[in-house]
């Protein structure tokens, strides 16, 4: 079964991978492009200042070509949004935890400041969650279709009783407890 399979067109949770993607997508364009507009130099280490943040160009290109592809992830949605978001929020706090250790050497050549890696960190996490919501937790409901994929015997089990108890007549077909029928009213008097 390929990952695809298992979020239904419809569900509620592809708008938040949807939202998530496209929101810290505009958020990366928006800073590349003030890079881009104060024409800064590419490998510069000292560059110049945006939203607190030091840049480059080279930094400013990084910027944007993340931030297309999450907005592209947004408009595809689903689970690749959703796979997207979580990759690319890991690989922005592996690069937070890497720019800690080369801050002031000749190997940032993005030109990394503090802000950076508090800003890398933040936006990781941001990413990450958007991409993990509703697939990763100890407490899923039983109709989410993460949780109904990793229990597939359980979910199986559940959907046979529920077919059985509509069978019966406890379930109406939608799934709810089906509707009670009133009681015979009877003219004789009751005896107790």
């Amino acid at each position: 079964m390929r990952s695809s399979d298992v979020l239904p067109v419809d569900h509620g949770l592809a708008t938040v991978y949807r939202f998530g993607a496209a929101f810290c997508g505009l958020t990366l364009l928006v800073f590349g492009a003030l890079g881009f507009a104060d024409e800064l130099s590419p490998f510069s280490t000292d560059g110049g200042r945006i939203a607190g943040m030091s840049t480059n160009g080279v930094l400013s290109l990084v910027s944007v070509l993340v931030g297309l592809a999450l907005v592209a992830g947004g408009v595809v949605g689903g689970n690749f949004a959703s796979t997207l978001n979580m990759t690319v929020g890991t690989l922005f706090l592996l690069s937070g935890f890497a720019h800690v250790f080369i801050l002031d050497r000749p190997s940032n050549f993005l030109g990394f400041g503090m802000a950076n890696v508090m800003f890398s960190f933040v936006m990781g996490l941001v990413v990450l969650t958007f991409g993990m919501y509703g697939r990763v937790s100890g407490k899923l409901p039983h109709d989410n279709p993460y949780w109904r994929r990793r229990h597939a015997r359980e979910a199986a089990r559940e959907s046979l009783a529920a077919r059985r108890r509509e069978r019966r007549g406890e379930l109406s077909p939608a799934g709810g407890p089906a509707p009670r029928q009133p009681l015979a009213v009877t003219d004789t008097p009751h005896t107790g």
